[in-house]
């Protein structure tokens, strides 16, 4: 089981979008998939379909100590595959930066919840789906992943939230003597844009090797998908958003880099 945090410390890059199609193109080729939403904006959920706020959710595993298998919601696919599963945030997932008692062991909630599920260890992915901050519950994902995926808008506000964010992996990794594995994936990609060209030759100046082969090109039917509770690959599934997820989910797997 692949554990992923999908973050970076600017909104607006691509966060959600990309889990939410991430993980369609990973169930898409038969990999068993968990999505969680550590965002209390619950956005993810309702890109996928769900009233997050009437569901319960990731909120009950801080407030409750529930076990996530008892919140995880089967997806449904267009392929009928069966595959994708999801983890809301729930009402009172915002509750959690300044209402939730405790000491160090806050940070490892979700690292012990995705421990302990069934269903998670049955998974080939866990990816979860990240607010714009590093808070408790940025933290909390930082400690649970095994890998980090950081999207990269092209704009190079996008690109100094991203750095930022690798600062903070490195002190935190400097801190428990490890070692994160980090990968970027460039989203709304303009080609013939100076910008997105200049963003992408610094992406790979700074972290080569790192940046996965497949650049996300801007795109109407990505933007519009999560307003009707869809992936891209049920809204517009022959589009250029579709085909770009589905190499993206190739470079992941195969680790291929630009």
């Amino acid at each position: 089981m692949r554990c992923l945090a999908i973050m970076n410390q600017k909104g607006g890059v691509g966060k959600t979008t990309t889990t939410i199609n991430l993980s369609h193109a990973l169930a898409e080729q038969g990999y068993k998939v968990v999505v969680i939403d550590l965002d209390p904006q619950s956005h993810l959920g309702l890109g996928m379909g769900f009233n997050a706020t009437a569901k319960e959710g990731l909120d009950t595993i801080f407030f409750n100590a529930a076990a996530l298998d008892d919140v995880v919601l089967p997806v449904e696919d267009r392929l009928g595959l069966n595959k994708l599963s999801l983890v809301v945030a729930g009402e009172r997932l915002g509750e959690v930066e300044a209402g939730l008692k405790g000491g160090a062991e806050r940070g490892w909630l979700v690292k012990n919840a995705i421990s302990e599920s069934e269903q998670c260890q049955k998974s080939d992915f866990v990816l979860m789906d990240c607010p714009p901050s590093a808070g408790l519950l940025g933290m909390n994902a930082l400690f649970a992943a095994d890998e980090l995926l950081i999207p990269v808008s092209s704009d190079f506000l996008s690109l100094h939230g991203a750095s930022r964010m690798v600062g903070i992996i490195d002190y935190i990794d400097e801190s428990m003597k490890q070692k994160s594995k980090k990968w970027f994936v460039i989203t709304r990609y303009h080609g013939r844009r100076k910008l997105s060209q200049e963003v992408k030759e610094k992406l790979m100046e700074y972290f080569k090797s790192e940046v996965l082969a497949t650049p996300v090109r801007e795109s109407v039917a990505l933007a519009e998908s999560p307003s009707y509770g869809q992936s891209i690959f049920d809204y517009q599934p022959k589009s250029n958003g579709a085909e770009d997820y589905r190499q993206l989910a190739e470079d992941l797997l195969y680790e291929r880099v630009m």
